[in-house]
């Protein structure tokens, strides 16, 4: 399996619109984020995590050339704007692309891009993909994976396990029956906003007493603002565990 890291920014991105700081200003490539999604590979499929509003880009830049389904975490906007861009997708593999989340997530799409399920005019280029609720156990593109429900402050965030690789973005805390759910990693992804604490998300500390608790063989922190310059962060950091940035490429 092989995981490519589309984005690894922040709502906002990095640089950050207006921003004159150091990391936004930065020459160093690994310190500009688009927005979070990562691309599976297993088989000659793709399973898209997260639709990001750079989705045609990111898909350009690491030379995507078909979805084959997309996994949702969770409603905002910058995980879901991009499925707009699954159109090209569908028209080069001649299908549907299925889209799955939990129930809620999927009332927030339905919502957000009504004109999908809406009879329109001919030829005014619409993406075609169906919604299909999870929970638990399931399978996609000859893929076995779990949702596994964390928390995005009050709002219900799903986390994906791969078998030995776990995605957990968009997180500040996870129940403990969840927690168990991922012990056992090689990989994990977390979320790491900053170095302050923050309402909804963890900060790098938080996020270091997850890794250190779940024990993965490897980590690799998501998500970030332009608090955490890529490479001084990483001098801080324990052996096993990175920043990741947008192109990183993974074996599992």
């Amino acid at each position: 399996m092989r995981i490519i890291f589309l984005g690894t920014g922040t709502s906002h991105g990095v640089p950050v619109v207006g921003c004159d700081c150091a990391v936004c200003k930065s020459p160093n490539p690994k310190n500009r984020r688009t927005r979070t999604s990562i691309l599976i590979s297993e088989n000659g499929r793709n399973v898209l995590v997260d639709a990001s509003v750079e989705l045609r880009l990111q898909c350009l830049q690491n030379d995507v050339r078909r979805v084959d389904a997309v996994l949702l975490t969770h409603g905002h906007a910058d995980h879901i704007f991009g499925l707009d861009d699954l159109r090209i997708f569908n028209s080069r593999q001649k299908a549907v692309i299925p889209v799955y989340g939990s129930e809620q997530t999927l009332g927030i799409v339905r919502k957000a891009f009504s004109y999908v399920f809406e009879e329109t005019q001919i030829g005014g280029g619409k993406p075609q993909f169906t919604l299909n609720p999870v929970s638990g156990r399931f399978r996609v593109c000859d893929v076995d994976v779990e949702a596994i429900e964390v928390f995005h402050g009050r709002l219900p965030v799903t986390a994906y396990r791969f078998g030995p690789f776990a995605y957990v973005t968009d997180v500040n805390s996870i129940p403990p029956e969840s927690f168990e759910r991922m012990r056992g990693l090689d990989t994990l992804v977390l979320d790491a906003l900053r170095y302050r604490p923050h309402s909804t998300h963890f900060c790098l500390d938080e996020s270091l007493r997850v890794v250190a608790e779940l024990k993965p063989r490897r980590a690799y922190f998501t998500h970030m603002a332009h608090d955490l310059e890529h490479d001084a962060t990483n001098a801080k950091l324990p052996t096993n565990v990175e920043l990741a940035y947008d192109g990183l490429m993974l074996e599992i």
